[in-house]
């Protein structure tokens, strides 16, 4: 794969919302500082009343009123900018990871699996925005409060008695740091194992029917339990790690209270410290704990967005293998202004997969003049499919093995390719939405905005002699495919793929096997309607029965990745080879299914 050297960071996001976190951490701080004072006059009435000195008490009492009324609406404040700008950042991080997974070219996904991708929008994402959200506020009181608290424990109370206090918790500090180096670890493993338990979810119930025809339902259980209890496995080792962390700061929070009772017990006997200062410095001691745990769990959250951002950036650091020669604000002007014609020149066009070792394609030469319908007739694995994908760019071939209207492939903007290219390819793909919407997915614009395309679908469905399989449905257009189109036949999936290129007229139309699920009355009524409709337009028919390609103005034969024949049908019959072979042994066999 090919990577990005520069470095995928999170500050242009941060920076984005900058003056969130700036008025955030204002606001925060004035909570801390309002809950700083309320122990010191909790501790002034206590004075008060054990002097007997009660006009003191009723402006103490408004005071402590008006700071929990500063903290009331500050931590509604700082939730408001902080969180509020840590789900802007997973809002723009997540739309910028899919919008870079879509610059991705296939070779990418050919090595990922659907799960683990899934999983970077959801677990990983999550990890991010924790830590650019509450883990920011906990990180700042555990640093910024600890610092004020033990400034007013110094001053207002005693120094030597905070010393002996906050002796306890510097060893928090230290442990902190030895929790977070190995949480990383754990919960680097924790995420995959996540990752792997969500490709097979997906995997498992996207292969449900086939799961079901094999009876595999135990073994596929098996296998989920194994992973399942993986991802269960690892998450304990995460979170055993800081059920130690609890009971020990506990414990040290603990050891610090005992040493204030016993020194400050001595402070207050001896008259150093009032009664009203011990209790303050008490109420102290406990505004600490909070400090203490958020540096627990501030480390926590930390370290799975480090695991988590080190998978995002990985993604961010991949790079298209296919790309335009030029950049989108120079092509962004010139795309509406370049049309392909379809005149297809192949030059000595041979061609490796990018892992492969053997070439897929040797020294072939074709020539597609602008109107014509070339057929391709091969054996699986003779590279039919391969080629389609060079002529759409799938992948790349040597520079000028491809002309397309003379020019090299690679130099007309990808927009344009995909623009004026149709393809209905073997795996025939539609989306869980309604019949209408998928056949007018290749369009610039939606049928909801426009209904006066309707007629022109229902009119490219009739070509592709699906409209009275529609018509039958309880909804018809309106009807709702399921995932991957899995409520029709395969024949109705390819119809419904076939009218979606017919209703996108464009210059270029290659039909890649799209008819092997089709029955031969319902296929000789398509190429008809495809002859008429692609009249003056180029196509090209990849198909294994010959019925589907002698209407073709040329036939090419691939054999092992060459050019083996290539003429008309009348002439490539004539030659008596692999193609007349094939073409009276599928006579034959049509001739013994009349009879029966």
């Amino acid at each position: 794969m090919k990577k990005n050297e520069r470095t995928f960071t999170l500050i242009p996001y941060l920076f984005h919302y900058k003056w969130h976190y700036v008025l955030g951490i204002t606001v925060l701080l004035a909570v801390d500082l309002a809950s700083l004072y309320i122990p010191q006059f909790t501790g002034e009435i206590v004075d008060g009343l054990s002097k007997g000195l009660l006009t003191n008490v009723g402006p103490l009492l408004l005071k402590i009123l008006a700071a929990g009324l500063i903290m009331t609406l500050g931590r509604f404040g700082w939730r408001y900018f902080i969180v509020g700008a840590s789900r802007g950042i997973e809002y723009r991080l997540r739309n910028d990871m899919f919008g870079h997974l879509e610059t991705l070219s296939a070779r990418y996904y050919n090595s990922r699996k659907t799960g683990d991708l899934m999983a970077h929008f959801t677990n990983d994402l999550q990890a991010v925005r924790q830590a650019t959200g509450m883990a920011v506020i906990t990180v700042f009181d555990a640093v910024i409060m600890t610092v004020m608290v033990l400034v007013k424990m110094m001053v207002y109370v005693s120094f030597r008695l905070t010393v002996f206090a906050f002796l306890p918790l510097i060893s928090v500090a230290v442990a902190c740091y030895f929790f977070g180096v190995e949480s990383k670890k754990r919960q680097l493993k924790r995420q995959e194992a996540f990752s792997e338990l969500s490709d097979k979810v997906q995997e498992s119930l996207a292969g449900i029917r086939v799961m079901k025809a094999f009876v595999q339902e135990e073994k596929d259980l098996e296998a989920f339990d194994a992973a399942s209890r993986n991802s269960m496995e690892k998450t304990l080792s995460a979170v055993k790690l800081w059920t130690v962390a609890g009971p020990f700061l506990d414990a040290v929070t603990g050891v610090s209270i005992l040493l204030t009772l016993i020194f400050g017990g001595k402070m207050v006997l001896a008259g150093q410290v009032s009664i009203g200062q011990f209790v303050a410095f008490n109420s102290y001691i406990g505004m600490l704990v909070w400090p203490m745990i958020a540096c627990g769990d501030s480390v926590n959250a930390f370290t799975q967005a480090a695991a988590a951002f080190k998978r995002i950036a990985a993604i961010f650091r991949e790079e298209p293998d296919i790309t335009d020669l030029f950049t989108a604000d120079q092509s962004s002007g010139q795309d509406k202004d370049i049309r392909i014609r379809g005149d297809i020149s192949i030059r000595d066009l041979s061609f490796t997969y990018p892992d492969g070792e053997l070439p897929v394609l040797s020294h072939v030469n074709l020539h597609i003049a602008q109107g014509e319908m070339l057929g391709i007739l091969a054996r699986t694995g003779s590279g039919k499919s391969t080629l389609a994908d060079l002529l759409l760019r799938v992948y790349d071939c040597e520079k000028g093995a491809i002309l397309l209207d003379g020019r090299p492939i690679d130099e007309y903007p990808l927009a344009v390719l995909h623009r004026d290219m149709a393809y209905v390819p073997q795996d025939n793909f539609l989306f869980s939405d309604t019949l209408e919407e998928n056949l007018a997915f290749g369009l610039e614009e939606r049928v909801a905005n426009h209904p006066e395309l309707r007629e022109q679908i229902q009119q490219a469905a009739k070509d592709a002699c699906i409209h009275d399989n529609i018509m039958e449905f309880p909804e018809q257009y309106q009807t709702v495919v399921g995932e991957r189109g899995v409520t029709l036949s395969g024949g109705q999936k390819q119809r419904s793929s076939i009218a979606r290129a017919f209703l996108k007229n464009s210059a270029v139309l290659i039909l890649d096997d799209s008819l092997s699920a089709v029955d031969t009355d319902t296929e000789e009524q398509i190429l008809k309607n495809l002859l008429r409709l692609r009249k003056g337009k180029t196509t090209i028919i990849i198909a294994h029965r010959i019925s589907t390609l002698q209407q073709a103005d040329r036939v090419a034969v691939l054999e092992e990745g060459r050019l083996a024949e290539y003429g008309t049908h009348q002439e490539l019959l004539e030659k008596d080879g692999f193609y007349a072979h094939i073409y009276e042994k599928q006579q034959l066999e049509q001739e013994l299914a009349a009879a029966d």
